[in-house]
């Protein structure tokens, strides 16, 4: 278990008022780096190393999509603090990562400190093609390859058809440039952010673990990526 904790969660998602339901992003704010940026990543590149196959997977027709998710990403890391050429970057913690643009979320997973899902339609409803998962809150991605978005909530309460129906919406209804977000706000007795069983949580758990939720719609592919970027902290 590794114990990597930001000083504090960011001002939007804080507070003690009801967790916000969705609202807007700015077309360049669906990656952040943070102070826990360096320990994050050498977490993230350890998992990518020492199980792969728990923490990437994508199906082949996603390639194309999860390339143009890659291409949108440098568009943005020099305001975040890297230097990018064509064929690689030069990261905040100082690592040279080389850009294979054949394996794109394996190049995302090793750059930024978001997980990223990628979401495209088949049928009626947006399945999961591709994701590099190294942070999950209760949930394995062996469990969630390829399934629609209804299969993958399964097992959240709550879940019903009404909100089923509204999120396929959201995701019907998100346009390229304008990006939605939104956040949870949950109680942990681990800080470990690799947390793929649900374990113990209670008011009173000594952490907090908050993730910020983006959805964003690929101008050229139509997929859909979720991005997750999450803070973990000590309750005061």
């Amino acid at each position: 278990m590794q114990e990597i904790l930001q000083n504090h969660l960011p001002e939007e998602m804080t507070g003690e008022n009801t967790l916000p339901g969705v609202g807007p992003c700015a077309p360049d704010d669906w990656l952040r780096v943070d102070e826990a940026y360096g320990a994050q990543m050498a977490y993230r590149l350890h998992l990518l190393g020492d199980r792969p196959d728990k923490v990437l997977w994508m199906a082949p027709e996603a390639l194309e999509a999860a390339q143009e998710v890659l291409r949108e990403a440098l568009k943005l890391l020099p305001k975040l603090g890297f230097s990018v050429s064509g064929d690689g970057a030069r990261c905040p913690d100082g690592r040279e990562v080389p850009i294979d643009r054949d394996d794109p979320l394996r190049t995302l997973g090793m750059l930024v400190q978001e997980d990223i899902c990628i979401l495209q339609k088949r049928g009626d409803e947006h399945a999961l093609t591709g994701a590099v998962l190294c942070f999950p809150a209760n949930w394995r991605l062996a469990e969630k390859a390829g399934r629609p978005l209804v299969a993958i909530h399964e097992p959240v309460h709550d879940y019903d058809d009404d909100i089923a129906r509204r999120v396929q919406r959201l995701f019907n209804g998100v346009r390229a440039g304008r990006p939605l977000w939104r956040f949870n706000r949950l109680s942990y007795v681990e800080a470990d952010l690799h947390q793929p069983r649900k374990k113990e949580q209670g008011a009173d758990a000594p952490f907090i673990r908050s993730e910020r939720q983006c959805i964003i719609r690929m101008p050229q592919t139509q997929a859909v990526v979720f991005t997750i970027h999450t803070w973990c902290v000590r309750r005061v």
